[in-house]
């Protein structure tokens, strides 16, 4: 979904640079094929649902310690309120990749770029460039060729024996979708889905993280130069014509980077879940027709795909949650813990309600100045994505049973990697 900071909101690079300062063995990642899971838990998922672990952390103590590599004191931040407090703040917290690359000992010429990882001014400065392209009236251009990126996936799963839903409809559809608005070429789309499921996915390590990150920066620093020559009808190509060198390459491949990675694993991972979610409650498909925006927002609350924000690096002493905050810890906040935190949900956090009286609104997209730029993008393919498949198939239903379902056991978007669906 997602989505330049989300859910987008949330990269892996951070923990991948973290692990490869205490990788041993032969080779810049021996050792890394597992993170501690006193590091990971905050990621692993029963099913759909955050491990039990969260709401009695959230419970007993919502600001809390995670135990760091590196003599570094870590924080995880998993009550509604708190979190909100963390991400709101303008004066408590750092994002700035230098910042968090002098803890470690990390050279600075490993910065990812792009949003996520970028302060005031420097952040306000790109946001302010990259919003206008992103506001409902640009969207509303994207969404006759959404349409007709979905109902051509439909048309080619109808075709098929067996269907996948996850590589037959989830992942193609954000995949052209955000080829289309950068002005990518879409026949590049099965290697950047490679890419960008890569440096989401810990449970293998970092490195593969790392190296989709530089091969995707490596690509779109080759597509910028295309661009400059002949700049296009896509996001790329708008920046070119009305910023010029204001905004160098580097940052033009940072924020595409962020684009692209941030809008296709995401949304994907939206779209199959919720779908997953839709197919084994007909109560909750039948809402679809009547209830389609309080539907999908009660999915993306429910899924809550991006399960940590950004790390922060604190630059004052201060107290959150009744926690003492010192100068240089690192914060991470838990979205998919807040919410599930009846503070800002109500009774049964647990169960899909698009009927629930939020308290408070959910923070799938995240939020403060980091919350997810292409939040209404993501919106606009799940309201078309959903409909669709259920209007073509409605007694689609998953193939196996949900419980032989292979999740992913530590990825900071949460989602699977194959969904075999029965259309009739």
């Amino acid at each position: 979904m997602g989505m330049t900071s989300l859910v987008s909101a949330v990269r892996s690079q951070v923990f991948g640079l973290l692990a490869r300062r205490f990788a041993g063995g032969n080779g810049p990642y021996a050792g890394l094929a597992l993170l501690p899971d006193k590091l990971l838990w905050p990621l692993h998922r029963d099913g759909l649902d955050p491990v039990e672990q969260m709401a009695r952390q959230r419970d007993r103590e919502p600001v809390s310690r995670l135990p760091l590599p590196l003599g570094m004191r870590g924080w995880l931040v998993t009550g509604y309120e708190p979190v909100r407090e963390v991400l709101g703040s303008l004066d408590g917290y750092s994002n700035d990749f230098g910042k968090f690359a002098g803890r470690v000992g990390i050279n600075i010429a490993q910065d990812p770029g792009g949003l996520g990882f970028a302060d005031p001014p420097v952040h306000t400065r790109l946001r302010k460039a990259l919003t206008p392209e992103f506001t409902m009236r640009r969207l509303t251009r994207l969404q006759p060729r959404i349409e007709k990126i979905v109902a051509d996936r439909l048309d080619e799963m109808a075709a098929k024996p067996e269907a996948d839903l996850w590589n037959d409809y989830a992942l193609p559809v954000p995949a052209l979708t955000i080829c289309e608005l950068l002005g990518v070429p879409y026949e590049d789309r099965e290697y950047f889905q490679k890419l960008s499921t890569a440096r989401f996915d810990l449970a293998d390590g970092a490195g593969a993280s790392l190296d989709a990150v530089g091969e995707s920066l490596t690509y779109l620093g080759g597509l910028i130069e295309q661009q400059r020559r002949e700049p296009g009808d896509g996001l790329l190509g708008a920046l070119i014509r009305t910023h010029g060198t204001e905004i160098d390459d580097r940052e033009l491949a940072g924020l595409a980077d962020g684009v692209l990675t941030g809008g296709l694993e995401t949304s994907a991972s939206m779209i199959a879940l919720g779908a997953l979610a839709l197919m084994t409650d007909e109560e909750l498909r039948a809402r679809l027709a009547d209830s389609l925006d309080d539907t999908v927002e009660e999915l993306l609350r429910y899924m809550t795909v991006v399960q940590v924000a950004f790390p922060r690096v604190a630059i004052r002493d201060h107290k959150v949650g009744g926690a003492d905050i010192r100068a240089g810890d690192v914060v991470i906040c838990s979205l998919s813990g807040a919410d599930r935190d009846p503070a800002a949900t109500g009774p049964e956090p647990g169960t899909l309600d698009p009927t629930r009286p939020l308290k408070r609104s959910h923070l799938a997209f995240g939020y403060g100045i980091h919350r997810c730029i292409g939040a209404e993008l993501a919106r606009m393919e799940l309201r078309i994505a959903y409909p669709a498949l259920f209007r073509r198939f409605p007694r689609i239903r998953p193939a196996v049973p949900v419980r032989e379902l292979t999740f992913r056991r530590a990825s900071i978007v949460f989602g699977l990697d194959s969904l075999p669906v029965t259309l009739e």
